[in-house]
């Protein structure tokens, strides 16, 4: 008797818990959008190249177009659909609204996953190629453009919208350094 080549797995997708019988290679690109009918995480290259399918995977960005369904089991997913708290959009996502950070915008749920990743790695103190200083116990660097240039690099925009990008995802980190220096300073007083 030959194995399965399928199973049903469950993925805790945005909160939400969804259970699919797949083909085991199925990526979880072609889960989210051909079975789960969410259809804002774009198919670009389907090669792991463009970055127009980033999600977040335990807080953590990757291309879902490399990633199998199979593997996502029992992790947590995070889409562009899921990012808003509401109706309240995300810090990144009004950060490119304000700044036209899109044109065409077919890269854009890619780009925002990728830059909140890009806000909690470097506030986490993680090293980029961009970085003066990698040793353990040097000071976190500003996320200058150079840096955030680097960190997104794996997403291309095709309509050249760099400039607006780079400036919202410096806003959305700015945003939430000083939320977060407001909230230490409400916890003191």
């Amino acid at each position: 008797m030959a194995p399965s080549t399928s199973s049903a797995i469950t993925l805790n997708i945005n909160g939400e818990k969804h259970t699919l019988p797949v083909d085991h290679r199925t990526t979880l690109l072609d889960a989210l959008r051909e079975r789960l009918d969410l259809t804002g995480t774009k198919k670009g290259c389907d090669q792991g190249q463009c970055g127009a399918c980033t999600v977040l995977i335990d807080g953590r960005r990757a291309v879902s177009c490399l990633q199998l369904a199979v593997a996502a089991e029992g992790r947590v997913i995070t889409t562009i659909e899921g990012v808003a708290d509401g109706e309240r959009l995300h810090p990144v996502q009004q950060a490119f609204l304000d700044l036209d950070g899109f044109q065409c915008g077919y890269c854009t749920p890619g780009q925002i996953c990728s830059a909140i990743a890009v806000i909690e790695e470097h506030a986490a103190g993680w090293p980029s190629a961009a970085t003066a200083d990698v040793r353990p116990d040097a000071v976190v660097p500003q996320l200058t453009a150079d840096e955030i240039r680097e960190r997104m690099s794996g997403n291309l925009c095709r309509c050249g919208a760099y400039v607006s990008i780079v400036q919202a995802v410096a806003k959305a980190a700015a945003n939430e350094t000083a939320n977060e220096t407001a909230g230490s300073t409400e916890a003191v007083a």
